[in-house]
């Protein structure tokens, strides 16, 4: 019965020694699902595949170890990350190994040089000796994120590739040092040992020691089988393997010499030696020494304890050299040489870049899940902000970390219904599930988002109704709502509301529709006479909107300045009083007659939006006619995307006419009833004012559609070559998808200037962000798609455009807002 139970306390001890559940442990390139313990670590691996959604697996017929035999290799994408959530994450101090072997697995025998980063930060670049010696990296470091990032980055020197990532989790005790930065292990030396590595489970951290034996007659190694205690160094729990060898000279007055170069000349060092004597002293015997750096006391009068552990680190980063010399001399009093066991070598490494705050970041990564999301969406969801996810806003704030503000899931192949996960995203200001397949209720945990300014969930199938909340936002003004009519309450309710409202309505209908025609008759009437007046843009009363001719001459000065011209007849700068004009005239050579004429200053007398111009009058006297509107002090917007142009616009300048000019177009499409389509879009019927923002203009071409339910309307072509609607020319059917297409153009002659080699344009000298500007592209790209039904509404080219906006703002905000003995000489490229 005694042995039995010695024999379950013994099972039950080895369990627990060899618990590895807060380890991760991960061998690239293997078989999905598949995991296996190696027989001479006893560390179980699991296959990568898990961890990272791209890549390809290869294999590679001779290498050392396992876990070097395949690896994952990334020939597409530039950045591609592993993201790792360790059991203990925000706090914990790791240590993280990542390991590469390049075995000439894709037969090219071409050494690859690739970028690896920690998170946003960059770690080292990977550079290789031989296709057959296999190179690590290795850091510890605190992180300030439950989520842990490796990332492989593509710098046109070969495709990068990874053959393991082990991560262990350290005491809190040890390595105390990472308060002043990451420790980027340069090597660990084992001295006086054989030619093998020490590592889990002699040590249980799973540190890496490589072999440092003597290699002329003047030193000697040293060894003991008695157990070595940690001494002063508890916290760093050196293994008895590490701390029961020793080198030391043989010739009483002979230094121990240790040198090393550093690989980049800004590197500076974290010194840790180890010391214990592992030699029987005489009562008539003393060891004790002194230790120099680059000639300079180190640390003076150490005597090693009997079988214990001291351990010396560096108390700051070592001074920068060139070439670093540690030498250790006996004093006068010591009988014997100096002794060593053990040495550490740590490069400080600044890894200054904030995570995406992890509440954010553990939403925006269950939405990916969930949803399936199709996108390349790897590594920190906003930083660094070059590889910010697409579909994403974030805002940036130095004493905060980077939140999530806007996301934008149009047209993803979502399913099912609208993920909790969301409510999470709680500084969220747009938000974008148009032209899904969502289903389900539209959830009240919307209505809680209290940064949310937009919210568009048009084009899919929810039942029941649109929370008050949202409803009540979108009344205030609060929330920019979109959504379809449908959506607005559930079938059973809304049948049963029509059955109780539709009869009464049919009932009295028609008595109401004379009342409101002869009560409308009556308004307009007065309107005339009484309030025959208009305010322009510039708060200018116009007590009457109609001119004669011999006005029209005397506000332009009998036609003096000619600032434009058109298919309709010039356009003349006038005064009316103090407030500047523009007069377009009809010529009598013009193309466009007075059914054009009379459809633009209908439109003008009837519509009215901050992104239209406004109408001052009009004169109509025998052949003479003529519109007067505002003045626009900048002109069209051709005349500032030319090299000749005086002002060159900025992104953000540019993004802001574009919304200008959308919301203009959103505005004929959306807000009148029945919409209106504009016809003749392009860079010169946009003008800007004298604050450069943008006014549609020219409506001379423009078409109501005769009902609200007509989808489309037959009519021949009009418009401008190029930013014509191909389909609208072929099939002569005009539809709201017809401005979509011109304006498409537009926006890509205010990206690029036209020159779509160079895509965006070289005059801003990259000064942009480029998510902003890519979202741009999508968008523009979007528009002029062949296919009509495939292009967007203006509802979302207004949401996407402000996106791209926001973030530009924030981006904008942020940026002002060898040795000298034959015993030991460290090369540290070989030792990483």
């Amino acid at each position: 019965m005694l042995v039995l139970l010695a024999l379950v306390l013994t099972s039950v001890m080895v369990h627990a020694q060899n618990d590895q559940s807060d380890i991760i442990s991960i061998d690239c390139g293997i078989t999905k699902g598949s995991t296996y313990t190696d027989y001479s670590t006893g560390i179980s691996y699991v296959s990568d595949a898990e961890f990272i959604d791209s890549g390809e697996i290869h294999n590679i017929s001779v290498a050392s170890d396992k876990q070097l035999s395949t690896l994952t290799s990334f020939p597409n994408n530039t950045r591609n990350c592993y993201t790792l959530r360790p059991k203990n994450g925000k706090g914990t101090r790791f240590l993280i190994r990542a390991s590469f072997m390049y075995g000439n697995y894709d037969f090219k025998n071409r050494l690859p040089v690739f970028d690896v980063y920690l998170g946003p930060d960059y770690w080292d670049t990977m550079r290789f000796n031989s296709s057959s010696q296999p190179r690590t990296m290795e850091i510890i470091h605190v992180l300030l994120s439950d989520f842990m990032h490796v990332c492989l980055v593509n710098t046109n020197r070969g495709t990068p590739f990874i053959s393991s990532i082990e991560v262990r989790p350290l005491a809190n005790d040890m390595y105390n040092e990472t308060d002043a930065g990451s420790l980027y292990a340069a090597t660990r030396e084992n001295f006086g040992s054989k030619s093998t590595t020490v590592r889990y489970e002699a040590d249980k951290y799973d540190r890496l020691w490589g072999p440092s034996e003597p290699t002329t007659p003047d030193y000697i190694s040293l060894n003991t089988s008695y157990n070595v205690s940690a001494g002063s160094s508890p916290n760093l729990q050196l293994p008895f393997d590490i701390m029961g060898s020793a080198v030391t000279p043989k010739n009483l007055n002979l230094s121990f010499d240790i040198e090393w170069d550093p690989i980049n000349t800004s590197d500076t060092f974290f010194i840790y030696m180890h010391f214990a004597e592992i030699e029987q002293l005489k009562r008539n015997q003393t060891r004790e020494f002194n230790i120099y750096l680059n000639g300079k006391l180190w640390y003076e009068h150490l005597n090693p304890l009997n079988h214990t552990t001291t351990t010396i680190p560096s108390s700051e980063p070592e001074a920068i050299a060139s070439r670093y010399t540690l030498t250790i001399n006996k004093t006068r009093n010591s009988t014997l040489p100096p002794i060593i066991n053990a040495l550490e070598l740590y490069v400080l490494k600044k890894l200054p870049q904030k995570q995406t705050e992890d509440q954010d970041a553990s939403a925006i990564w269950s939405i990916k899940s969930v949803y399936g999301v199709k996108r390349h969406w790897q590594g920190d969801p906003c930083a660094p902000r070059e590889t910010l996810w697409i579909g994403l806003v974030c805002s940036y704030n130095d004493a905060d970390l980077p939140r999530i503000i806007s996301l934008n899931l149009s047209t993803s192949g979502l399913s099912g219904e609208i993920h909790p996960g969301l409510a999470s995203l709680t500084m969220i200001e747009t938000l974008d599930l148009s032209n899904n397949n969502l289903t389900g209720p539209v959830p009240d945990f919307l209505s809680k988002l209290n940064s949310l300014k937009v919210l568009n969930l048009k084009g899919n199938n929810f039942s029941g109704r649109i929370p008050k909340e949202l409803l009540a936002k979108s009344k205030k003004g609060s929330l920019q709502l979109s959504f379809d009519d449908k959506d607005s309450c559930d079938t059973k309710h809304c049948v049963n509301k029509v059955k109780k409202i539709l009869v009464p309505v049919i009932a009295t209908v028609a008595s109401i529709f004379v009342i409101m025609t002869a009560l409308t008759t009556i308004w307009m009437i007065k309107k005339q006479k009484a309030h025959e007046k208009r305010k322009t843009s510039k708060g200018l009363e116009i007590k009457k909107q109609k001119y004669t001719y011999s006005e029209i001459k005397s506000i332009t000065d009998n036609f003096k300045v000619v600032i434009g011209k058109g298919g309709f007849g010039e356009v003349y700068h006038g005064h009316i009083g103090d407030v500047q004009v523009a007069v377009k005239m009809l010529s009598a050579s013009s193309q466009q007659g007075d059914k054009e004429f009379q459809a633009e200053a209908y439109l003008l007398l009837s519509v009215h939006h901050r992104n239209l111009t406004s109408l001052v009058g009009y004169c109509i006297e025998g052949k003479h006619k003529g519109i007067i509107y505002e003045y626009m002090a900048n002109g069209n917007l051709q005349t500032h995307l030319f090299d000749t142009s005086s002002k060159v616009l900025n992104w953000e300048e540019r993004l802001q006419i574009a919304c200008d000019a959308a919301k203009g177009l959103e505005y004929l499409h959306h807000g009148c009833k029945p919409p209106i389509v504009h016809r003749d879009v392009k860079c010169n019927n946009i003008l800007l004012n004298e604050k450069f923002q943008a006014k549609l203009a020219d409506f001379g071409l423009c078409r109501a559609f005769p009902t609200e339910a007509a989808t489309h309307i037959s009519t021949e072509v009009a418009g401008t070559p190029g930013y014509l609607d191909p389909e609208y020319y072929l099939s002569y059917r005009l539809t709201e998808k017809s401005d979509l297409y011109s304006f498409g153009v537009v926006l890509l002659v205010i990206i690029t200037d036209g020159d779509v080699k160079s895509v965006v344009d070289p005059r801003m000298l990259e000064d942009f962000d480029e998510d902003s500007a890519l979202k741009a592209v999508e968008l523009a790209m979007a528009c002029v798609a062949d296919t009509p039904n495939r292009r967007p509404t203006m509802n979302d080219v207004v949401m996407g455009l402000n996106e791209c906006l926001v973030a530009e703002r924030a981006r904008r905000e942020t940026k002002v807002v060898d040795s000298s003995t034959e015993i030991v000489s460290v090369d540290l490229e070989d030792a990483r």
